[in-house]
């Protein structure tokens, strides 16, 4: 269950899209970078814009701090630092993204033991993370409910408070003057 959680911290959200970058995919089948992006454009035709696309250099520069700050967050922030520092990336490039299918396309590509296995992993991590993404959503949609019930709710109190107000109004214009109470002391007979 473990890799599956690291696995889950190597998947963005870029474009609209649930995507894990070349590096992350790298390290995770123990290759270079450099070894799995050739793998890639020898296999190119397997790989359309939908399945693997580069960032552009402002998407990258927006990953990185998101990348940072989320090597400072976990319990061994090193460990994710070394990995890429392991991987030799060429930084002047920015790094592919690969989306859910381009990921299972790699298994067509990359066909070590290790590669099968992770591929197996990752695809468990995206299927977990649409889980937890459609619980979300059904949790959102019965928030909504809930606030449209209270809604009509607040709607059909103020009409019984108003309701309530026109009979108590009525009613204390039904009363004469001496039927009212008096204000003042109120001095017993003896």
């Amino acid at each position: 269950m473990g890799i599956i959680k690291s696995i889950q911290s190597r998947i963005y959200t870029i474009r609209g899209e649930r995507v894990m970058l070349d590096f992350d995919l790298a390290s995770l089948y123990e290759v270079e970078t450099k070894v799995l992006n050739q793998a890639v454009k020898r296999n190119i035709e397997r790989f359309p814009d939908d399945f693997m696309f580069r960032l552009s250099e402002s998407e990258w520069e927006s990953m990185r701090s998101q990348i940072v700050t989320a090597y400072e967050e976990t319990s061994k922030p090193s460990s994710r630092i070394v990995m890429i520092g392991q991987n030799k990336r060429n930084t002047s490039i920015t790094p592919y993204a690969f989306t859910e299918q381009g990921v299972a396309m790699l298994s067509g590509v990359l066909r070590s033991e290790r590669a099968i296995n992770m591929n197996i992993a990752i695809m468990r991590a995206f299927v977990d993370v649409r889980k937890i993404l459609l619980k979300q959503s059904n949790i959102n949609e019965q928030l909504l409910e809930i606030k449209e019930r209270l809604g009509e709710h607040d709607v059909q109190l103020n009409e019984l408070y108003d309701a309530m107000d026109n009979m108590l109004d009525e009613k204390i214009a039904q009363l004469t003057w001496k039927d009212r109470e008096r204000i003042g002391f109120k001095i017993k007979d003896k």
